[in-house]
């Protein structure tokens, strides 16, 4: 498991330049994985993240430990102008951006109705309306020069009947593997990660207490999983075999037969 705290000062080992890898949400959980991962395999790397104590502390942590460029673009994605500012970065032709990995997002608890009806909105902002305008603002030079990925993470709830954080990254699901196919042809690599129960700060923000059981998964073999299945142009990706057939499964069965389930396990 990967350890939120800045790594010791060493000297940082000769790297391989491999292109600039934008990554939002890289302070925690499998945002910071994505970064140290990319980092480690030679991309100079864009950071954003709303934060930005954490922000500078990450990316000082990648400079020392791996020797990248890093540029820090604080930024709260469910705001429409900063989000624009991303956009904007993704677009420059004289800086541009090899790898995109959409991460940020957040999760609500409880049902709908007990929210406020902004908060599910926010919500909505951050994990689709951010990921579809950056990956159109990424994929306008990424097809011009031929050339480029983008990784967009979702969840195992994409395939389940569980409320608009479910929905939402149905969404993404859909829209991930359909650009994989519009856009593969054109030189461009799209690809969509579905991880399930993963051991970082997210489900303990939602209530959950990571557990260690066979559901319960490493944020680095999900990562590095991910990146190698992109590298291979798989347009989706879901970690380990456990994941892979309770999706099968769930695809398989009726959404009113998962919705009673559910129900009954309340």
């Amino acid at each position: 498991m990967v350890s939120d705290a800045a790594a010791p000062s060493t000297p940082a080992p000769p790297v391989r330049h491999a292109g600039t890898a934008l990554v939002t949400g890289p302070t925690a959980g499998l945002g910071l994985a994505y970064a140290r991962h990319l980092a480690g395999r030679g991309h100079d790397l864009v950071l954003v993240a709303r934060d930005r104590t954490r922000l500078a502390a990450v990316a000082g942590e990648l400079r020392r430990t791996h020797g990248v460029d890093v540029e820090e673009l604080p930024a709260d994605l469910s705001d429409p102008v900063e989000l624009a500012a991303v956009e904007r970065r993704l677009a420059e032709p004289d800086r541009p951006v090899e790898v995109l990995v959409n991460n940020a997002g957040s999760g609500l608890k409880g049902r709908f109705l007990d929210h406020d009806v902004e908060q599910e909105q926010a919500m909505l902002d951050l994990l689709v309306t951010a990921p579809m305008r950056l990956t159109h603002a990424a994929l306008g030079p990424m097809t011009a020069r031929g050339h480029g990925r983008v990784l967009n993470v979702a969840s195992v709830a994409a395939f389940l009947p569980r409320g608009t954080y479910g929905a939402a990254k149905a969404w993404l699901v859909r829209f991930s593997t359909w650009a994989a196919a519009e856009y593969g042809p054109r030189g461009v690599q799209v690809s969509v990660t579905c991880p399930g129960f993963v051991r970082t700060e997210f489900h303990t923000r939602m209530g959950v207490t990571p557990g260690r059981g066979p559901l319960w998964l490493d944020v680095d073999r999900v990562v590095a999983d991910s990146l190698d299945d992109l590298a291979a142009g798989r347009a989706l990706s879901v970690p380990t075999r456990r994941y892979r057939a309770l999706t099968r499964v769930a695809r398989a069965v009726p959404d009113r037969v998962l919705q009673r389930l559910q129900t009954m396990g309340r």
